[in-house]
This record gives C-alpha cells, sequence and structure tokens, in this order.
C-alpha cells in the first residue's frame, strides 16, 4: 500500500501521524481513503474534483502534473506538499 508523509498542516487530522500507509492506486483512491480514516483531509488537498492550485504532488521523489487519476504503485511513497513558487527581484535603479 502506498505511504503518505503528512506535512505538518494536516497533522492536526491525523492525530500528529507524520506517514500513513492507505490502500490506493491512484492519487484519487490515496485521497478518499485517507479521508475515510481522516475526515476533512479531501478538503484541505481537493478543490471540486481536482487537486488545489496550492499543492504540489510528489510520488517517489518526483513532482506529478497533480492529476487524480494517476497511477501509483503499491509502495509508492507520495507527498502532498504546499507549492512553492518564485519570482523575478525587482532590481532598484
Amino acid at each position: 500500500m502506498p505511504i503518505v508523509a503528512i506535512p505538518s498542516l494536516l497533522r492536526n487530522l491525523t492525530d500528529g501521524e507524520e506517514s500513513i500507509t492507505v490502500p490506493g492506486a491512484t492519487i484519487r483512491e490515496v485521497i478518499d481513503n485517507l479521508e475515510n480514516r481522516y475526515p476533512g483531509m479531501k478538503a484541505r488537498l481537493c478543490e471540486e474534483d481536482r487537486i488545489k492550485p496550492g499543492i504540489a504532488i510528489y510520488v517517489n521523489g518526483l513532482l506529478t502534473r497533480g492529476s487524480l487519476i494517476e497511477h501509483v504503485d503499491a509502495d509508492a511513497e507520495i507527498h502532498f506538499l504546499p507549492a512553492i513558487g518564485g519570482g523575478v527581484a525587482d532590481t532598484l535603479h
């Protein structure tokens, strides 16, 4: 079963658990199973029928395209992290 690393901002929903093993062959199934065990998790990760824009998904250390239908292997390690944006510094003249 996939292992989900729980970011610190979501650990209040998991009683402090840092990682959780849940069944699922897709990101959607993993999130649905997290929701079944920890109500409120899906609302923090999803908006309607997609991942929230500010959430990045890493599977086995690789950034995914963020699709709920993306396949995950049984031994996958999944991280839901706040997306980090960058910008261009404004230079002073």
